[in-house]
C-alpha cells in the first residue's frame, strides 16, 4: 500500500501542506555565506545548512511530512522503509515521537553510527547484505505484506518528496533576504526527492532559481539521465565515499520533475568531496558526511560548469563516523599552506 498513488502530480500545493505540517516541529534551517568560500569559488556560495536539521540531514521533513499524513489504522500498524541511514534516522525519529511503530531495513555495511542513531531512536532495524545483492527492496515488500505495514519510500513518495520541497520554500525568502533572486541551486541527489521538491518550491516561488543536481562520479545517473531524457542506471563496480546517495537509478515519480524543471546535473570527486568536508568546518564551523557535501563541493571546484552569478549549495547529512571525518580533517591539514 502506498500513501499516494504515485501517478498524482506533486504541486506547490503539495509543499506548502507539508510545510504546514511540519511548522513547530523541523527546524528552520539557516543559510550561510562566508567571505573566504566565496574566494574559493570566485563568486557568492550561500550555503543552506540542513546538516542542522533535526537528525542531522533534510530527511526528517519528508518522513515528518509522510507520518503526519497516516490514517489511523497505518499508525497502529506500523511503517517500513529502506535506508542506508538518513533516511532511516528520520522516520525512525519522526515514528518515536508520534507512537507509530517503525521498521527500517538497513545495508549491513551502513555507518555504524547510523545504525546505531535509527535503534536509538526505537526502530526496528533489518539488516541485508548490500554487498552480496541482497535486494531491500524485495525484504522490505515482504515485510510490508506479512505484517500490515505501510510503505514510506525514500524518494519515490509524494508526501516524503513534498516534505523535502520545504526547503526550497526556505531558500526562496531567505535568499530574497540576501538580496539574490537569481542562481543556480546545488542540491545533493540520490534517489532525486529532495531535489524535485525543490525545484517544484523554487519554480513557485522563486523562479529565478534553478535546481542543479549533484551527485559522486561514477554514480551520475541522474545528471546522465537527464542528459539523455530517459532515466539511466549506473554501471557496476563503481565505488565512492558517498554512501548516503549510492541509488541505482533516479525514481520513477522524481526524474519526470527534474526533467521539466532542473537544469543539467554535475558529479564531484571523492577527494573534493573530502576537501569540502574539512572545508565546511573550518570556515562554517558546521559536520557534514560526505554525501551531504556534494553540492557544496561542486560549487567551490566546478565553477566552469556553472553559469555566471551566486549560487547557493545545500548541505546535510551530520551523521558522520569519526575516521570518515577524520579523513577530511587531515586532507585539510595537508593542503599547501593558503590553499586551505
Amino acid at each position: 500500500m502506498r500513501l499516494m498513488d504515485s501517478s498524482e502530480a506533486i504541486t506547490i500545493k503539495d509543499v506548502r501542506s507539508a510545510r504546514r505540517r511540519l511548522e513547530g516541529s523541523a527546524r528552520v534551517t539557516p543559510l550561510l555565506e562566508d567571505p573566504h568560500l566565496n574566494a574559493i569559488a570566485g563568486r557568492r556560495v550561500l550555503v543552506k545548512a540542513e546538516c542542522l536539521q533535526r537528525t542531522g540531514a533534510f530527511k526528517f521533513r519528508g518522513a515528518w511530512s509522510a507520518l503526519t499524513a497516516l490514517g489511523e489504522g497505518a499508525r497502529e500498524r506500523g511503517v517500513i522503509t529502506y535506508s542506508s541511514g538518513n533516511h532511516a534516522q528520520g522516520i525512525a525519529h519522526a515514528a518515536e515521537e508520534l507512537g507509530i511503530p517503525a521498521t527500517i531495513v538497513m545495508p549491513d555495511d551502513a555507518p555504524a553510527l547510523k545504525l546505531a542513531n535509527t535503534r536509538g531512536y526505537g526502530a526496528e532495524v533489518v539488516l541485508y547484505d548490500r554487498a552480496g545483492g541482497q535486494s531491500r527492496e524485495e525484504i522490505g515488500n515482504r515485510l510490508a505484506e506479512a505484517r500490515g505495514l505501510t510503505p514510506v519510500l525514500p524518494y519515490d513518495e509524494p508526501l516524503v518528496i513534498a516534505g523535502q520541497g520545504t526547503a526550497g520554500l526556505e531558500i526562496a525568502g531567505q535568499a530574497r533576504a540576501m538580496g539574490v533572486t537569481k542562481a543556480e541551486v546545488l542540491v545533493c541527489c540520490g534517489g532525486g526527492g529532495l531535489s524535485a521538491g525543490m525545484a517544484v518550491a523554487l519554480a513557485a516561488e522563486a523562479p529565478g532559481l534553478r535546481v542543479r543536481t549533484v551527485e559522486p562520479a561514477g554514480f551520475d545517473d541522474t545528471a546522465r539521465s537527464l542528459a539523455a531524457g530517459e532515466r539511466l542506471g549506473n554501471e557496476p563496480g563503481a565505488s565512492s565515499i558517498c554512501d548516503a546517495i549510492l541509488t541505482p537509478m533516479p525514481g520513477e515519480l522524481t526524474f519526470p520533475i527534474l526533467s521539466r524543471l532542473a537544469g543539467p546535473g554535475l558529479a564531484v570527486t571523492d577527494d573534493e568531496v573530502l576537501r569540502t568536508m574539512g572545508l565546511a568546518f573550518q570556515r562554517l564551523k558546521l559536520v557534514t558526511e560526505p554525501g551531504g557535501a556534494v553540492a557544496l563541493a561542486a560549487a567551490l571546484f566546478h565553477g566552469a560548469e556553472l553559469a555566471d552569478g551566486p549560487v547557493v549549495a545545500l548541505i546535510s547529512g551530520g551523521n558522520v563516523d569519526t575516521a570518515m571525518f577524520r579523513r577530511a580533517l587531515d586532507m585539510l591539514d595537508a593542503a599547501e599552506p593558503g590553499a586551505a
